[in-house]
């Protein structure tokens, strides 16, 4: 790998050798306490008065509480004026400039630390600590004036350099490729990044502090299971080698879950990373999270002003507001959202009324219609087929599509008016399911009669079906109260909140082919 270091790189490890010969490790073990954030400093530092004017005090004792600080944080741009240098260091929260006089950070004879380490052996990347206090340069700029200077970090790779100048942002770090791949450097360099996935974590946090207060309980269930239920979706499959059995990565939580409604919790809840062996684009990662909730003696009529509740406290905790840009589209999720039945849907967009229609009656319309089906769909896919080729476009404002028919949802009640359809809905934003919704289907018998039916699916060659769980149908034996369950997922969420059009901009770390260069390295 040495061969392969650009002179820069090189430059930087020569670098390194430098500092471990002077006695400096650039890696130290010791704790480095930091006691103010770079926000601090530029926002809330404000400098003290001196009560004489014609005599003004050091600007050390105009710092107040912040008159011996430290901060760490790495290195963003240098500007060093022969005795004396400004640099920008970088924390989480911001950027804050750092003065740095050559006889303060050195006081005594010996100027190795400035002559030496700092002009000529730290680069832009290194991590670096910083003990002084506050002030406010000639030109107003709230910064820190270094007493002390701590290597706690030498950075080895370059980073790329974001220009910025009135606003305008040059050579940014934009290549999706690179971003992705290394996320980072990604953060560092972006810091707009860094703030999507602290939006991520208030939206989990909302969530999380809404559903406590209701006194609902969060929960874990098992990510290695050995049948996959809870979603029609293509598992992925191990093998364990003790048990000396086949186990698949979930592809939802909805069973277990269930199963603890049956043992007599009012409510339960989880935040979980499923997994579906499907297809990538911009919307769908392989690896994703989903939060699934089951509360007691509900329908999905309250879990809907549930929802409603639950996206408008995420909205204003998110962004100060209701109302919140996507793509090109203002999207509220404050009041009431329309309700519209499946069928009647269809019925609006196409034209036709496919109520009652039979598999090959659908297939016909779906020919007629040039919506593209395969052989092996059943009457569920080929309505879905409909569905998302005429209708999904046209739903914006965050609309509950509900009442679908039996077919396409094999774990839910039946309507209590229509017994060809079930009490289901789904949220629709911006043309994008954004959450799945029942009255929890608690008839055993009904039940496996539905899972006999997804049986009869899979043996026509559809590998999303469902399989049969029959611990589960034993669960429902036992009796399990009138339930609602509800899930959402978190990365489309997180999407719709932050205004990204691509589910890799909400995740850290998403799925990538492997990097052919990394892999020559290793075998060099």
């Amino acid at each position: 790998m040495e061969s392969n270091l650009n002179e820069q790189e090189q430059n930087r490890r020569n670098a390194l050798d430098e500092l471990r010969k002077l006695g400096i490790n650039p890696y130290p073990a010791n704790m480095y306490e930091v006691t103010v954030k770079s926000t601090d400093i530029t926002t809330l530092f404000k400098p003290a008065e001196s009560p004489d004017p014609n005599n003004p005090l050091p600007s050390s004792e105009l710092a107040g509480e912040y008159g011996n600080i430290s901060i760490a944080g790495r290195i963003m741009s240098r500007r060093i004026m022969g005795a004396a240098a400004f640099m920008e260091i970088q924390d989480q929260y911001g950027k804050v400039q750092v003065y740095i006089k050559r006889d303060e950070v050195c006081p005594g004879e010996d100027k190795t630390m400035y002559n030496t380490v700092f002009k000529k052996l730290l680069d832009i990347g290194d991590i670096v600590g910083i003990r002084g206090y506050a002030f406010v340069t000639q030109t107003g700029q709230k910064s820190v004036h270094a007493k002390e200077l701590t290597v706690l970090s030498k950075s080895l790779r370059v980073l790329p350099i974001v220009k910025e100048k009135e606003g305008q942002v040059y050579d940014a770090f934009a290549d999706p490729e690179l971003r992705y791949r290394q996320r980072y450097v990604d953060l560092i360099v972006n810091p707009e990044v860094r703030e999507t996935f602290i939006k991520r974590a208030k939206i989990i946090s909302t969530m999380r502090e809404f559903f406590d207060n209701q006194g609902y309980l969060e929960v874990e269930t098992p990510i290695l299971q050995p049948i996959p239920g809870g979603a029609n979706a293509r598992p992925f499959v191990t093998h364990h080698n003790t048990l000396n059995i086949p186990l698949y990565l979930r592809i939802a939580d909805e069973l277990y879950l269930k199963r603890l409604i049956v043992g007599g919790y009012a409510g339960v809840y989880e935040f979980a990373k499923d997994f579906r062996n499907e297809g990538m684009d911009r919307t769908h990662n392989p690896e994703f999270t989903a939060m699934e909730i089951y509360v007691a003696y509900k329908d999905y009529n309250w879990m809907m002003c549930f929802v409603e509740e639950m996206l408008r406290k995420v909205s204003i905790a998110v962004n100060g507001t209701t109302k919140v840009k996507i793509g090109e589209e203002e999207v509220d999720f404050g009041g009431k959202y329309k309700r519209l039945p499946m069928l009647e849907a269809i019925k609006e967009y196409t034209g036709v009324d496919i109520s009652g229609m039979e598999e090959e009656q659908l297939k016909e319309v779906c020919k007629k219609l040039k919506v593209d089906i395969d052989p092996s769909f059943g009457k569920g896919k080929l309505i879905d087929a409909l569905f998302g080729e005429y209708c999904e476009k046209h739903l914006i404002q965050p609309t509950f599509i509900t009442d679908y028919p039996v077919s396409m949802s094999p774990l839910t009640k039946r309507h209590r008016e229509n017994p060809d359809l079930t009490e289901r809905f789904e949220l629709f934003v911006c043309g994008k399911e954004l959450a799945n919704a029942y009255s929890e289907l608690n008839d055993p018998i009904d039940q496996l009669d539905r899972f006999k039916d997804q049986l009869s699916l899979k043996d026509k060659g559809d590998d999303e079906a469902m399989f049969i769980d029959m611990d589960f149908i034993r669960a429902l034996e036992y009796g399990m109260p009138p339930t609602s369950g509800m899930g959402i997922g978190i990365d489309r969420l997180t999407m719709f909140m932050t205004n990204k059009t691509t589910i890799q901009d909400v995740l850290f770390f998403p799925q990538m082919r492997p990097e052919v260069k990394i892999k020559e390295e290793i075998t060099e």
